[in-house]
């Protein structure tokens, strides 16, 4: 741990690894526990208690010792679970709210505090709890309410805190002022956070964690696996780099990923397994099988290409964590990510998977990359799921429909580097719907496949909204697959958001 950094303690929320994010985004330094390490923090500056899915009063509700908490003697902000855990010590009570409240609200500022400096009167808030703070003992001051006049945010004394919404989604609109309160004007002393100052701690933890033991590090040409490449041949160890050709990558993906290492000066060993992989998906539909296959053969494959493999490395970040809810917390899982299969965990648990990057988000990661000194082409590449091209073909996987995905895919790429939008967007891709439509070519009846098209913009993957793209940019990217991609007689535009979709299909 680093001395006067803001200790974060995960209670499962989706958004935990985001606070820590806009912690450091304000400049200090900030790193995310589980609940029952609190007595492991020595020095923090600061501590916040994130939400979670959880209710305080189940049986086995996660817990803190408030005692511990208090006589750090250093500013404390709890957020969502962890207002009601906060309010419950301080004497008073939490009940069941009298409806859900999820989404955007208004919060309404009753009371002058530190944590609101600048903030205005009334503003947008993200919320999702279903219980409410109630009883507040006599040292409980009620700082805000919702519209309804609920209480939303209290204070204990001059460095305790509590809010029911959440300041670290771009939905609460000043959260991060708020956020900057808490850190500045509570008296805390903080120690500041470096992209520089952190690689150079990554790369002696690296040291430390692999000592004399050979790296397998699997690349796949994304800002991740690359950054994480390089960051393991900086930090000095035994690396091997493997390729694994799985048949569901984007055309022409392997030539450009050998190109792309070869500049940034690491050598790769590329296996093509493209038929194991398309043998062992035969038949298969349900994507949480297919996630599970992939990630399996990914190690067999890996396995075989190298005995005695002492230390398997991965381009892991925090949204993979979390949504597969495999980050040591109670976080509710979304889907599991290929990094995080039952055999990677059997892995972890043996002490053999290195995971530099799992606390960071793809901005960080290219901050990283930088750092480093890897080419802008190479970071902004946009984000390629470890599944490939499997998870953007609803439905069986054929080597028909990986082609017609690959073919579509790489027009709709092409068309946006052409007309400037393509770092204007996070990602983008083509999809395969696993449904035919009856259209009309060369005055005919056609009985066809359908694609749908995706582009996003996010921060961090936890939450996306859809790009308005030019229309002559989707109408020259649709005309082109129309007409050159054999087998498809219709194309979409996906403008579904996350939530509730995901930026993938499966």
């Amino acid at each position: 741990m680093i001395d006067h950094e803001v200790a974060v303690l995960d209670y499962g929320s989706q958004y935990s690894q985001l606070i820590v994010r806009r912690v450091r985004e304000l400049g200090f330094a900030s790193h995310l526990y589980p609940p029952d390490r609190l007595s492991e923090l020595k020095n923090p500056g600061a501590v916040i208690l994130s939400g979670g899915p959880r209710s305080t009063s189940d049986r086995d509700a996660p817990d803190v010792d408030f005692k511990l908490l208090m006589n750090l003697g250093v500013p404390v902000l709890g957020v969502c679970y962890g207002m009601q855990l906060l309010n419950i010590k301080h004497g008073g009570a939490v009940k069941p709210g009298v409806t859900r409240e999820y989404g955007s609200a208004k919060l309404v500022v009753s009371e002058k505090s530190a944590l609101f400096n600048g903030v205005s009167r009334e503003s947008q808030v993200w919320m999702s709890h279903s219980d409410t703070c109630s009883n507040f003992s006599p040292e409980t001051t009620v700082i805000a309410t919702n519209e309804d006049a609920v209480p939303v945010a209290l204070q204990w004394g001059e460095r305790c805190f509590g809010i029911q919404f959440h300041p670290e989604v771009t939905h609460s609109h000043e959260g991060t002022v708020i956020l900057k309160n808490f850190l500045t004007r509570t008296g805390a002393t903080l120690a500041k956070f470096d992209i520089h100052e952190f690689k150079n701690q990554m790369l002696e933890s690296i040291k430390v964690e692999v000592g004399g033991r050979e790296v397998i590090c699997g690349v796949s040409g994304g800002v991740d696996s690359t950054v994480l490449a390089v960051l393991l041949q900086r930090a000095g160890v035994k690396l091997r780099a493997l390729f694994i050709d799985t048949g569901l990558m984007r055309l022409n993906e392997a030539a450009e990923v050998k190109t792309q290492f070869e500049q940034v000066g690491v050598p790769i060993e590329t296996i093509d397994a493209s038929a194991r992989f398309l043998g062992a998906l035969k038949g298969v539909t349900d994507p949480e099988q297919k996630r599970q296959i992939i990630g399996n053969l990914f190690i067999d494959v890996f396995w075989d290409a190298a005995s005695n493999v002492e230390l398997l490395a991965q381009g892991t970040l925090y949204p993979d964590v979390i949504e597969s809810a495999t980050s040591g917390s109670i976080a509710s899982k979304i889907k599991t990510h290929h990094n995080r299969v039952d055999r990677i965990l059997v892995l972890k648990e043996q002490g053999k998977v290195l995971e530099p990057l799992a606390e960071l988000f793809k901005d960080e990661v290219r901050a990283l990359g930088e750092s480093l000194g890897i080419p802008h082409d190479a970071l902004w590449r946009h984000p390629f799921p470890g599944p490939g091209l499997a998870v953007r073909i609803p439905g069986e996987i054929t080597s028909e429909r990986i082609a017609i995905t690959q073919q579509a895919d790489a027009i709709f790429i092409g068309e946006l580097r052409r007309s400037g939008w393509y770092e204007r967007v996070w990602q983008s891709y083509a999809a395969l719907l696993p449904v035919k439509t009856v259209g009309v070519k060369g005055d005919e009846r056609s009985y066809e496949q359908a694609v749908s098209l995706r582009a996003v913009v996010s921060e961090d993957a936890m939450t996306a909204d859809w790009v308005e793209l030019p229309y002559e940019v989707l109408r020259a990217t649709s005309n082109k697959i129309l007409n050159t991609v054999q087998g498809v007689n219709r194309v979409l535009y996906d403008i579904s958001t996350k939530p509730p979709a995901s930026i993938e299909w499966e």
